[in-house]
């Protein structure tokens, strides 16, 4: 029987025609000696950008290598340079051809990105910004617990992360600026905002029920002091990305996670309009919106796919630990488009509460 993980190694056809006629439209058709060693008439390379670690590892055995074996271009991947980043996504120039962002960054900068062919598009992304990015991974902000914590049962919502005499012990919370995740989120849903009147976020209500549970929060600056803190009791319970609490069971700890109110956090990637080999990065993305190799990221790094069809190669065991599960009904999806128009509050607001 053939693995659900099967990768089509050897895509040359529809690679091929889709990269040749982007060498066409551009103009850099080969001439009648066929000069060039690939079929695809691509080289030279794409600079990558994303946030590194398990992630970026999955990319390059999943999606970059197999390009590179059949087009013969190289994929450089480099740890985002935020200063770059901006100035890209504001359609200044700059070295990345794709670059790691939220949805609402996407939203905030479409003016200055890249259109991704039609065929490619990932349809989980909605319909007004899906030709603008691609790569959809998603991201679950979810509470998760070492299951001996809470032996009878932990808690499931927000409310419940809240009540600490039920299910007593510090919460692991993001301690900094730029990491506020779905903060703002979970605290409204935690005080009983229902998830169709989270938008406009109010920040001023956020603050106030974060201030309640802050006696009991201890801080994380960085993803995985969130394994660190539950291993070592610090925490009893957790707010994070869902593959943190993925990273701890593939350690061999028995962990919960909620995917009551988990908060849905499309991540994607764009192509800046300025991107210096766009040939290039259009051509990369026929291997991201591949379904089985959907299939096989999702499955190394517990983040849900952009393309439906991927969960037709994805066991149900699998399934289980990704948000966006047909299973996991009650999962709330952040609205990247008012977040996009709050970005800046957003920083500001939990900057500055940070440091009350």
């Amino acid at each position: 029987m053939r693995s659900p993980f099967t990768r089509r190694r050897r895509r040359k056809a529809a690679g091929v025609a889709f990269a040749a006629t982007l060498v066409l439209l551009a103009g850099c058709a080969e001439d009648e000696s066929g000069a060039g060693d690939d079929a695809s008439g691509l080289g030279g390379e794409i600079i990558w950008s994303d946030f590194g670690g398990p992630t970026n590892e999955a990319r390059q055995e999943v999606y970059f290598a197999p390009f590179t074996e059949d087009t013969g271009v190289d994929v450089v991947s480099v740890v985002v340079n935020d200063a770059m980043q901006e100035e890209m996504l504001s359609g200044g120039p700059g070295d990345y051809d794709a670059t790691h962002v939220g949805l609402d960054l996407v939203y905030a900068n479409v003016d200055n990105l890249l259109e991704i062919p039609e065929e490619y598009q990932d349809e989980a992304l909605p319909e007004d910004i899906r030709a603008h990015a691609f790569g959809t991974f998603h991201v679950g902000h979810a509470q998760g617990y070492l299951s001996d914590t809470f032996p009878d049962g932990g808690p499931e919502t927000w409310a419940d992360f809240w009540d600490v005499e039920t299910y007593p012990g510090d919460r692991a919370w993001p301690g900094t600026p730029g990491s506020y995740d779905s903060s703002c989120e979970i605290a409204l849903l935690a005080d009983g905002v229902a998830p169709d009147a989270l938008y406009p976020l109010d920040f001023e209500r956020c603050s106030a029920k974060l201030d309640e549970l802050r006696p009991h929060m201890v801080f994380y600056t960085s993803y995985p002091e969130i394994q660190q803190l539950l291993v070592s009791g610090t925490a009893a319970v957790a707010m994070g990305p869902s593959g943190q609490f993925t990273a701890l069971r593939n350690a061999g700890q028995d962990v919960t996670v909620s995917w009551e109110q988990a908060v849905v956090s499309p991540n994607v990637i764009a192509i800046p309009s300025q991107a210096p080999n766009a040939e290039n990065i259009l051509a990369l993305t026929e291997y991201f919106h591949d379904p089985e190799r959907q299939a096989e990221f999702a499955a190394r790094t517990s983040y849900g796919p952009g393309n439906p069809e991927a969960y037709e190669y994805i066991p149900e065991d699998i399934q289980e630990g990704l948000v966006t599960a047909p299973g996991h009904t009650a999962v709330v999806y952040q609205d990247s488009q008012a977040r996009a128009e709050a970005t800046e509050d957003l920083l500001n607001w939990y900057t500055a509460w940070l440091a009350d």
